[in-house]
């Protein structure tokens, strides 16, 4: 096995968005996840409004939020290829004092969509607070990565 580089960095140092020209379009896909945790009591309160807040619903709201980050990976992470994506799929569940957040994306291209999962999932992160930091600013985000990715060279699964 080769010895491994930075893709982003050029010989001489600097940054370059990476030629996938010559790369062959192939199915990939990437799953990402997180969590916000809530102190218990936040969660409690959250729990007995079923996740509804004054803006709406806090879930449904940070699902879309999610989904419209993934579209935009490309103009937020600055060399990240413009990817046409097949489907985007973000799941918001609660887990134990935290919402749970998985984001599944796929497409047909010459790179892959772990950078879009990973935003999906950070998106609706920032979401979530956003809409519940009236009831506490003591919110984590956290446990933000990469689970699993497919095509290209190298699949992953963590």
């Amino acid at each position: 096995m080769g010895k491994k580089q930075l893709s982003h960095i050029n010989e001489a140092g600097n940054a370059h968005m990476v030629d996938v020209s010559n790369k062959i379009s192939s199915t990939r896909s990437a799953i990402a996840s997180g969590k916000v945790l809530f102190p218990k009591d936040i969660f409690q309160t959250l729990t007995s409004q079923d996740f509804l807040g004054p803006k709406g619903s806090i879930i449904q709201t940070s699902i879309i939020a999610g989904i419209q980050a993934v579209k935009k990976t490309s103009d937020l992470i600055p060399l990240c290829h413009q990817l046409n994506l097949s489907k985007v799929h973000i799941d918001i569940h609660p887990s134990g004092t935290a919402l749970h957040i998985i984001c599944k994306v796929k497409c047909t291209e010459r790179t892959g969509v772990e950078m879009e999962a990973l935003t999906g999932v950070a998106v609706s992160a920032l979401a979530i607070y956003d809409m519940c930091k009236a009831l506490s600013h003591d919110i984590v985000i956290s446990n933000i990565q990469l689970e699993q990715k497919t095509g290209g060279k190298h699949d992953f699964s963590r």
